[in-house]
């Protein structure tokens, strides 16, 4: 049987684009293993203060709140949130605040920028979606830390001050909620 050059390409495009994919799946799993224990690491050598915790074992995605405000006025998808928010890497090094005497401080200070807490809808994907995920578990007035393996951060990209395959670690402080659409 004899083949034509056309189809043996297309047999080794097909290959090739399935050996990627296997690679890719193969490559998130063991970045998201190494990404949890880094974040593991990172808790052991860094003292929070915890009233409460959370993690998503599949995620990975861990949630330690510093306050709890029991104002029992929970977010869903749709509600305009106002975040607080420092972003950091597992080096302690931040990379984004919405706080300006923390952006001062941290020598990353934009004059042309407003300091004020972040205003989004949730559930619309306009954030890496490790901070959606966190903010969401939280109650208005809550305050707490929220650890981002990289794949639900920016993942293979770099952003800015962010390399690639950067877990995050979001100090949030949950300002405002006001109810989205009615569904």
């Amino acid at each position: 049987m004899k083949f034509k050059p056309s189809f043996l390409f297309a047999l080794f495009l097909a290959s090739v684009g399935l050996v990627s994919c296997i690679d890719k799946q193969e490559t998130d799993e063991v970045l998201l293993v190494k990404d949890k224990e880094a974040i593991a690491d990172y808790l052991k050598k860094n003292t929070l203060v915890s009233v409460k915790q959370f993690e998503d074992p599949i995620s990975g995605i861990k949630i330690i709140w510093q306050e709890v405000s029991k104002s029992g006025i929970k977010v869903q998808d749709g509600d305009t949130l106002r975040v607080d928010y420092t972003g950091k890497l597992l080096t302690n090094k931040i990379f984004d605040t919405s706080i300006e005497s923390i952006a001062r401080t941290a020598g990353i200070f934009s004059s042309g920028r407003s300091y004020v807490p972040l205003k989004f809808p949730l559930g619309r994907g306009l954030l890496i979606p490790g901070f959606e995920y966190g903010v969401s578990q939280m109650e208005k007035g809550d305050k707490a830390t929220v650890f981002i393996p990289s794949i639900f951060g920016y993942g293979k990209n770099s952003s800015g001050e962010i390399p690639l395959n950067s877990p995050l670690i979001f100090e949030l402080n949950l300002v405002d909620v006001k109810d989205g659409p009615q569904k």
